[in-house]
């Protein structure tokens, strides 16, 4: 993989699992930070720019459902990835109504979770894009063909 343009967040609290994870997405080009708790994740991106934030669900304290939301509430462009080693399809739907981007299980594949990094980013860029045009969508070429 290229160099990472996407600003990403890992979010857990196996400090071991994570300390690992970065290190391996850093490896492999991608521009990543982590910290250990939802409060920690709040924290950061208070101070830091931040396009796409990879979160573990079950964390003490702040669970990944309330960084989530927090997450949209403040931050609404950025997108979120949940991780999770206990599998729920109620829970997993409940997250994507929040607006969360995707879902994956632990342990994920690597190269399948930059893959959707990188998904996530795209996403992210259409956004901001779309925001910068006002909201609006652009408009076709006069002579586009339909």
């Amino acid at each position: 993989m290229t160099q990472s343009r996407a600003r990403v967040l890992f979010v857990d609290d196996e400090i071991s699992f994570l300390e690992t994870l970065v290190k391996r997405m850093t490896k492999r080009g991608v521009n990543v930070h982590g910290v250990g708790s939802g409060q920690a994740a709040l924290d950061y991106m208070a101070s830091h720019a931040v396009d796409v934030v990879v979160l573990d669900v079950r964390m003490p304290g702040m669970d990944g459902l309330e960084v989530l939301k927090h997450i949209k509430d403040k931050w609404p462009l950025a997108e979120v990835i949940l991780l999770t080693g206990h599998a729920c399809v109620s829970s997993a739907m409940d997250f994507m109504a929040l607006g969360a981007f995707d879902y994956m299980m632990k342990p994920v594949e690597l190269q399948r979770l930059i893959f959707k990094i990188e998904d996530a980013y795209d996403k992210v860029m259409l956004k901001q894009k779309k925001q910068k045009q006002g909201g609006r969508e652009p408009k076709p070429h006069p002579y586009a063909q339909p």
